[in-house]
């Protein structure tokens, strides 16, 4: 575990020094960002930017008026974010619990306990694991590290973890190597999303990755 815990750590080092600081998450408020987080799932951000943009020129962000709006009309909003229809069950989902129990005040939320928080999270309908990390750090500034596809390809790949492992294993296993501090947490895993549109692709492009000289898959050329 400790040389996992060294690797993980050595990883983080020299991603940054290769892409340098992300300035994660690309929004300009805590509750764009929730919205976001719901909005990303299963689709490319590129996606997600222009279906914010439509809510932004109707003048529907808002967790009120977005949980007052007809779904038709919702759906029509979020299409480009694709499955709009699942998408708006899940929005409203959610809306409905951050309007009631908050009052749709994000203030409200951080001095929730993360734990709580995330359990809170986790009950509402289509809200996963990846979301509510998402959530509780971009949108709450709290210390709770985000699992993604590209986590468990890159770090599978390089050995410091089995792809079989569940979420809640990963997850602790990044949070024990690294200091309990919101700015690693946000940086590491921007940095990680860079990495993995930028080399560590389905099919790998060993030759252009930062990380080949210390991956086992670096050595095969990238055929796996």
């Amino acid at each position: 575990m400790a040389s996992g815990q060294n690797r993980i750590c050595e990883v983080y080092d020299r991603l940054l020094d290769a892409f340098g600081p992300q300035g994660w998450w690309p929004a300009e408020t805590p509750f764009e960002t929730m919205v976001g987080a719901i909005l990303t799932q299963n689709t490319a951000w590129v996606n997600v930017e222009r279906a914010i943009g439509s809510l932004k020129g109707a003048g529907a962000l808002d967790a009120r008026i977005l949980l007052e709006m007809p779904d038709d009309r919702l759906e029509t909003l979020i299409r480009p974010a694709g499955t709009f229809r699942v998408k708006t069950r899940r929005l409203k989902a959610f809306l409905a619990y951050f309007v009631c129990k908050y009052g749709a005040d994000v203030s409200r939320m951080t001095d929730v306990p993360p734990g709580r928080l995330r359990d809170e999270l986790l009950s509402v309908n289509g809200i996963g694991p990846e979301t509510a990390d998402c959530i509780l750090l971009y949108a709450l500034d709290k210390t709770s590290f985000v699992v993604d596809g590209y986590t468990r390809r890159i770090f599978g790949r390089l050995g410091v973890i089995d792809r079989s492992l569940k979420y809640p294993e990963v997850k602790r296993r990044f949070e024990v190597a690294l200091p309990e501090d919101v700015g690693v947490y946000n940086e590491y895993h921007a940095l990680i999303v860079a990495l993995g549109k930028h080399a560590c692709l389905p099919t790998p492009r060993c030759g252009r990755c930062v990380l080949k000289t210390i991956c086992e898959t670096g050595g095969t050329n990238g055929q796996v």
